[in-house]
């Protein structure tokens, strides 16, 4: 016995929730279409912009649904140049302690609610998705993939979660492309070789649909790619230092670059700047994507019994009103340059 554990709470099972909030063929087939248009934009087939943009994460679900209705609307007047793929986090990892996310603290009391959290989680994805947005989300607890696993159209593999072996391994039987970020080090080696992992077969313990210890047996991913975040010292966005990987890997995969975190130095307000030279020197690159992080309200805020409504409680986002601007340019600067391109 345990006696380290205060006590314990059965949870729904992923085939539990799954049936309580079902996914309808309709919306099935909507993700399933997304799904396969990023894949043709990091092959290379549509030579559109992925953008994996939203909050850092999900904490007011009003909050939320009013910013992915403003991105939908967004959607239609960049389609011909990006395609938005909403961020839709409801798990953070915490270096120490902290809030670990709407999924874990829906109440955002310091009181643990995993049951209210997967239901409100799983609810909240189904109402995103039913705007006719991708949603995007990190792989975190390997215990939680199988309760959402069937509404994603991307996943991240964090800095810090890309050398873990059971990471690699659920990566490699997701039916989605998914990304992995450079070490908070910089460290390019590390996701490569993740990378390379998750394209793999791999035999692993896993927890099946109805909630028990399973032998699980992945196919690969055929998608799995490179997301450059910079690192504690310096950026790796510029197409100097994405030459110089290139380089030192000649096989490299394709990119995402993350406009926050290392390669903003931790500035949200840097993220319109590391965006616009990314566009810029796209023709050098070949970069395929980019993240960001954004709200309602610019900035980052504590969680308290007075907070700031559309405002971030993790990492410090980018406003509404500044995002919308910087896409709307990035979608006409790609614009110009392949009407350039044509020209030539």
């Amino acid at each position: 016995m345990n006696t380290h554990h205060s006590k314990n709470q059965h949870l729904t099972t992923p085939e539990q929730l799954k049936q309580q909030y079902p996914l309808d063929a309709l919306l099935a087939q909507q993700i399933a279409s997304q799904r396969q248009t990023v894949e043709n934009i990091l092959s290379g087939k549509d030579k559109r912009l992925l953008v994996i943009v939203g909050p850092c994460s999900i904490h007011d679900p009003a909050a939320v649904l009013e910013y992915a209705q403003r991105l939908h609307q967004l959607q239609a007047h960049v389609a011909d140049e990006l395609f938005l793929v909403m961020r839709a986090y409801i798990e953070k990892p915490r270096t120490t302690v902290g809030w670990k996310g709407f999924l874990y603290d829906p109440d955002l009391n310091d009181q643990a609610n995993l049951q209210k959290g997967l239901a409100q989680s799983r609810q909240l994805y189904l109402q995103l998705i039913q705007l006719g947005l991708p949603l995007a989300s990190e792989i975190l607890n390997p215990m939680v993939t199988g309760y959402f696993d069937d509404l994603l159209a991307w996943g991240a593999i964090g800095a810090r979660t890309s050398e873990s072996q059971i990471h690699r391994e659920i990566s490699s039987g997701l039916a989605f492309p998914v990304g992995f970020k450079n070490g908070t080090d910089g460290s390019v080696q590390i996701a490569l070789d993740a990378i390379q992992s998750a394209k793999n077969v791999h035999q692993f313990f896993g927890m099946s649909p109805s909630g028990l210890p399973a032998a699980l047996c992945s196919q690969g991913n055929p998608h799995p790619h490179l997301i450059l975040r910079g690192s504690n010292t310096g950026v790796n966005y510029d197409a100097s230092s994405i030459e110089m990987i290139k380089q030192k890997h000649l096989h490299c995969p394709a990119l995402i670059v993350d406009c926050s975190h290392g390669n903003s130095q931790k500035n949200p307000l840097q993220q319109q700047a590391v965006l616009g030279q990314i566009v810029a020197e796209l023709a050098q690159t070949q970069v395929k994507g980019v993240m960001i992080e954004s709200h309602l309200v610019d900035g980052q805020q504590k969680i308290t019994s007075n907070m700031t409504y559309g405002q971030s409680v993790t990492d410090g986002c980018l406003g509404w009103e500044k995002t919308e601007r910087l896409l709307r340019q990035a979608a006409q600067l790609l614009q110009q340059h392949k009407q350039l391109a044509l020209t030539a």
